[in-house]
């Protein structure tokens, strides 16, 4: 897989079937390595590694409603009071990251309401914090660790 513009983290890796798996520490098991997983698994290691979140804060992949539409978000960290703080979009590395994909993470915001967001490739990363009153996003160089947030 592309080298990403992460530090290096180590992987669990298995090949059945003739597919590469990776071990999702969140999920708690092995999944598919494709190229939005590669980034997916990174941006996990960095939360954790790099910016102290609590595994048992992360959540990975599930199913949201936004409006009548099934959608499903990449990551997301909650504050220990059950709020969403932090929510994920991960594009795979060849996907530019552009208006659209800042109109889809601002879509599921309208429904999960989280305080700050990243938007990543694996190679460029965008960091925001929600200014909910003036409906806007303001950029930040960086999300904050997870004790500077509490």
């Amino acid at each position: 897989m592309q080298k990403l513009n992460f530090s290096d983290y180590s992987f669990r890796f298995k090949n059945s079937e003739n597919k590469v798996s990776v071990f999702d520490e969140i999920r708690k098991k092995f999944i598919v390595l494709t190229p939005e997983e590669w980034v997916r698994i990174h941006v996990v290691q960095y939360l954790i590694q790099e910016k102290s979140y609590p595994k048992s804060l992360i959540n990975v992949e599930k199913l949201i409603k936004i409006s009548t539409i099934s959608k499903r978000y990449d990551i997301v960290v909650y504050q220990p009071n059950g709020e969403i703080f932090l929510l994920i979009e991960c594009k795979k590395p060849d996907v530019i990251i552009n208006q659209l994909v800042f109109d889809q993470i601002a879509r599921y915001n309208l429904t999960l309401k989280a305080k700050y967001l990243m938007v990543t490739n694996g190679l460029n990363h965008y960091f925001c914090q929600m200014d909910f009153e003036q409906e806007r996003y303001v950029f930040l160089k960086d999300i904050p660790d997870y004790e500077l947030q509490n």
